[in-house]
């Protein structure tokens, strides 16, 4: 029997049903495992290319998703670079050009020099998507909502156009987890999450993961897992797995409290604009009211002054925590001209509209009102 997704959560990472064994996910820290005669690959065998606790885990992910499988991996790069390496010399990748500052560095720095050609677009032109694939295109690279403005593509409508032509639709989910968006659902081919954010949730784990709609994909991706050995350690996999299990009640609040806060954030006169699909002002509101079940815990809105006016901003917070990453139980904020996209070039950021006075916050779990009188300080002198 199916089971819904708060149920497959709680129970992450059990490995078994049967009387005696343990309720919780056990950690198998063991490198090497017995075998019962030389060469034999039934079960495991060495920790590089399966390990108990990290099968339990992508089980787990893979339910979540409604995946054939899942491949984990030691970080979300390292995730994102194993699909990359299904690409070839002389395939076309199609990507959104509003995206991670590491998977465009990772693009264009480790990837395109292998020979791939890159083609950036703006994904809420599905025309302009249409006309940049060809017989070449193998891959559609698609971030939803995207980081740093928050911005929803039509999953369902740009995998089409991806399938017609013969090429992989890859989504990067990280701010929607598998709680607000099913990407596999709505014609994807594969969905990216890094599991250091949401899924793990308390920001101590650094992990990644992919998940298949078809099992060849799958064959493949566990294949470059097991040979590259960008694997996570059981720890780390225990650890997601244990995070995984509050993911519904966490997420139900950070997207209250983040609704909230863009709200609160719309009314005031320092704020030159703010980036939250959940409001009805955000020009995807209604695409995302369609495709997600909730929108997220993440926002990022704009002040005068640019670098300056948003570093004195930065500067003043007293409860939201300067730092990189997102997704944890506390809230964090940021920077992106100078943090999660400093290493794209200057004029990428600006042609995609991430301006310098630009700041991206992670809405934690803290009461809403505490939250809120600390951006209220720190906005009071801007």
């Amino acid at each position: 029997m199916g089971h819904r997704f708060a149920t497959i959560a709680a129970h992450a990472g059990r490995v078994s049903g049967q009387a005696g064994e343990p309720v919780t996910s056990p950690i198998s820290l063991s490198t090497t495992f017995l075998l019962r005669e030389p060469g034999d690959q039934e079960g495991h065998a060495y920790s590089r290319v399966s390990n108990p606790t990290r099968d339990a885990l992508e089980q787990t992910l893979a339910a979540l998703e409604g995946g054939s499988s899942a491949s984990v991996f030691s970080s979300g790069c390292a995730a994102m670079h194993a699909v990359l390496q299904l690409l070839s010399p002389g395939d076309q990748l199609v990507a959104c050009g509003d995206i991670y500052g590491g998977t465009y560095r990772l693009i264009e720095q480790l990837v395109k020099p292998m020979g791939v050609h890159v083609t950036w677009v703006d994904m809420r032109d599905e025309a302009a998507v249409e006309a940049e694939l060809n017989e070449r295109s193998k891959m559609l690279w698609i971030e939803t909502p995207t980081n740093p403005l928050l911005r929803v593509f039509d999953i369902a409508a740009l995998s089409a156009l991806a399938r017609a032509q013969g090429a992989w639709a890859v989504v990067d989910s990280t701010f929607a987890t598998p709680l607000l968006q099913r990407p596999l659902a709505m014609g994807a081919d594969l969905v990216v999450h890094s599991m250091s954010k949401y899924l793990n949730g308390h920001s101590d784990v650094v992990a990644g993961a992919v998940v298949s709609r078809s099992e060849e994909l799958s064959e493949r991706l566990r294949f470059i897992q097991r040979a590259g050995g960008a694997v996570p350690s059981p720890f780390d996999c225990y650890m997601v797995a244990r995070g995984i299990k509050t993911l519904p009640l966490r997420m139900a609040r950070h997207c209250e409290n983040a609704q909230a806060l863009a709200d609160w954030l719309s009314a005031q006169s320092a704020v030159v604009a703010v980036h939250y699909p959940g409001l009805e002002t955000h020009s995807d509101h209604a695409l995302a009211l369609r495709q997600m079940s909730g929108f997220g815990g993440m926002l990022s809105f704009e002040v005068s002054g640019g670098l300056r006016g948003a570093r004195e901003v930065l500067e003043r917070v007293e409860l939201f925590v300067l730092a990189e990453s997102l997704g944890g139980v506390e809230s964090l904020i940021g920077q992106p001209a100078l943090m999660s996209h400093a290493s794209m070039p200057k004029e990428v950021r600006e042609a995609q509209g991430i301006r310098n006075g630009l700041i991206r916050v992670s809405v934690g779990l803290e009461d809403i009102e505490d939250l809120r009188e600390d951006l209220e300080q720190a906005l009071s002198t801007s």
